[in-house]
């Protein structure tokens, strides 16, 4: 982790108290595995209990991840290496390409122009966006409902949990921050911090075990994470959240060679997301529908 993680305080500002900036470097070392194992149980049990706490470390687990799956992509495989050498990559350094930057005068003025160009538009939204709204979007006249009651369309809670799924589900070492070891712990830790009763549902007969699950951000609240896996290695994992629909039929969402199946349930969003062909994963998607109180049959 370096200074930036922890977000420094803007110019001006009198800096954090130094308990402050202690406990930053505590959660920031928490997160990269460097605190004694002693330390790390005591504050695995503080974050239980502390909600800001708990979304700071999630916050650094997601930036961490996401920045490992950057570098994967920006990873050149077999060059430079000798022949057979390709297959030992995967413990080689992530190689970037870095280009020189432009001068700093150059810079400059790039972005005086953006910030002329911005205030010219924000002159002209400030003029048209009243006459524009309610033609463009009527939902967002007065009289309307409020934001939190609509939510997100079922579409975009479904590339949501594809999106969770693509960063966690290649995690070796940190796939999930509880362990199905701690299964009680961990569902009554996301019950409490999605202010509904959660249930795990069990995907035995379908050679599929619980790895354990982790707190993520939604759309409107906090959301939740169960990851499974089989004896091949292949992971599916159950993205849990709200929604403002009582109940949706179950859909399919595609993206690359990922599949994702999800519905709603009682204000529930529920995302079923996998590698696996679209009629087996159907069939798990809608019997775990059936689990946790839908009613897949009628739709």
């Amino acid at each position: 982790m370096n200074d930036n993680d922890l977000g420094h305080e803007r110019e001006g500002e009198d800096a954090p108290p130094a308990s402050h900036e202690e406990d930053l470097a505590m959660l920031g070392a928490f997160v990269d595995g460097e605190l004694p194992a002693g330390e790390c149980e005591a504050l695995e049990a503080h974050l239980a209990d502390d909600p800001r706490a708990a979304a700071r470390v999630a916050a650094y687990r997601a930036q961490k991840a996401a920045l490992r799956a950057l570098c994967e992509g920006a990873r050149v495989p077999g060059e430079g290496a000798a022949p057979g050498a390709v297959e030992a990559a995967g413990a080689a350094p992530a190689v970037l390409v870095l280009r020189p930057g432009a001068p700093w005068w150059w810079r400059a003025g790039i972005a005086a122009a953006w910030v002329a160009v911005g205030a010219g538009l924000a002159v002209a939204a400030t003029a048209l966006v009243p006459r524009l709204a309610p033609r463009l979007a009527p939902e967002l006249t007065v009289g309307s409902a409020p934001a939190a009651g609509r939510g997100e369309t079922p579409e975009a809670f479904a590339r949501r949990a594809d999106i969770a799924y693509a960063v966690y589900s290649p995690e070796q070492r940190h796939p999930v921050e509880v362990g199905a070891a701690d299964e009680a712990h961990l569902v009554a830790w996301l019950s409490k911090r999605l202010g509904k009763p959660l249930s795990v549902p069990s995907l035995a007969e379908y050679g599929y075990t619980l790895v354990g699950g982790r707190l993520l951000p939604g759309n409107t609240g906090p959301a939740a994470q169960f990851m499974y896996e089989n004896d091949a290695g292949e992971r599916l994992t159950l993205y849990v959240g709200s929604s403002a629909r009582d109940r949706d039929p179950v859909r399919l969402l595609r993206d690359g060679n990922r599949r994702t199946f999800y519905w709603s349930t009682e204000r529930t969003g529920y995302a079923l997301s996998g590698p696996q062909t679209e009629p087996k994963l159907r069939e798990i998607a809608l019997d775990v529908c059936g689990a946790l109180g839908g009613k897949p049959g009628q739709w």
